[in-house]
């Protein structure tokens, strides 16, 4: 969406700098969507977040629609599951399609992909710092920097940062330190070369009896399932452990599966905790009205659905 910080500078404005033909639509639709696609030959690149892909690789339409001009584009806005970019890249000739990473504060890139980097790092990794930014990874306790390959949270610095929130002082404090740094909450890796992997939010981290478990983690896993079209996995409050798993599934259409049989393949791939207890399969997640997955929402319905008040409270207190 064009009010999206995503849209708005990498879409919109991008086309303008560039002056480049834009063909916008009213609103998302997977249908309205291919239906460009297949009418304006020249589109050579299309924006878009995970859900959005996912939508078009599921559409009936979507085995009609001829992508041999497609080309490139940008796949951001949320984690961006690792099977869903190589179908991109496979079935609509993307091949150079790009990940950027970073968020509304940092205007809204800080990592980004080359077209020139291999499949492997495009597909697995979120890029390496942008011209002009710096990144770095730090103990999200002790602001101390971390070595390559280990865990912590990714944080920016450079002209792209925003000044502040609007009159908004103490919360700008919180996310801008005295550095400049912006601490996007987000728990990250880079490795040697410079390419950063985003592990999952510092909030999302699942802990179950003082275990920490990465719902990005189990998500990329069950991506890998042909039955499964799109997984989320949150937290629930539990009074024994803390935190239990559930994952919240999309099957495609015409698949069947049960919640033994989920349990059972995370079971023969992972660690014993990092089975989920609790699997809801679902018809469409809440989102945004730019299209992000309403993590906390689908918490808020575990907790009603499965009657958890009480552990909520526990867990609140």
């Amino acid at each position: 969406p064009m009010f999206h910080c995503f849209g708005m500078v990498l879409a919109m404005t991008a086309s303008v700098t560039h002056a480049v033909t834009m063909s916008p639509i009213p609103y998302f639709s997977p249908r309205v969507s291919l239906e460009c696609i297949r009418k304006e030959p020249t589109i050579t690149a299309f924006h878009g977040v995970p859900t959005m892909f996912i939508a078009m690789l599921e559409h009936p339409d979507f085995e009609k629609t001829d992508f041999s001009n497609m080309r490139t584009g940008i796949m951001a806005g949320s984690p961006c599951p690792v099977k869903v970019m190589q179908d991109v890249v496979d079935k609509m000739h993307m091949s150079e399609i790009c990940i950027t990473y970073g968020q509304t504060e940092a205007s809204p890139a800080t990592t980004m992909s080359k077209t020139t980097d291999s499949l492997d790092v495009r597909v697995n990794t979120v890029g390496a710092a942008m011209f002009a930014v710096e990144c770095k990874i730090v103990d999200p306790d002790t602001g101390e920097e971390l070595p390559d390959n280990t865990d912590g949270e990714f944080c920016a610095r450079g002209y792209n940062i925003m000044k502040g929130y609007y009159k908004m002082p103490e919360a700008t404090k919180q996310a801008i330190d005295e550095n400049g740094w912006l601490h996007t909450g987000d728990l990250c890796t880079v490795d040697e070369e410079g390419y950063y992997k985003v592990v999952g939010r510092i909030k999302d981290m699942i802990i179950r009896g003082g275990e920490n478990i990465y719902p990005k983690e189990l998500e990329e896993f069950l991506y890998t399932c042909d039955k499964i079209s799109d997984v989320q996995v949150i937290g629930v409050p539990s009074k024994q452990y803390g935190e239990e798993i559930m994952a919240c599934i999309i099957l495609k259409k015409g698949e069947s599966m049960t919640e033994q049989e989920v349990k059972d393949l995370v079971k023969s791939h992972m660690a014993r905790h990092k089975v989920p207890s609790y699997v809801r399969f679902m018809d469409a997640f809440p989102v945004t009205a730019s299209g992000k997955i309403q993590k906390f929402k689908l918490r808020e319905e575990a907790i009603e659905i499965l009657k958890l008040q009480d552990a909520a409270n526990i867990e609140t207190a």
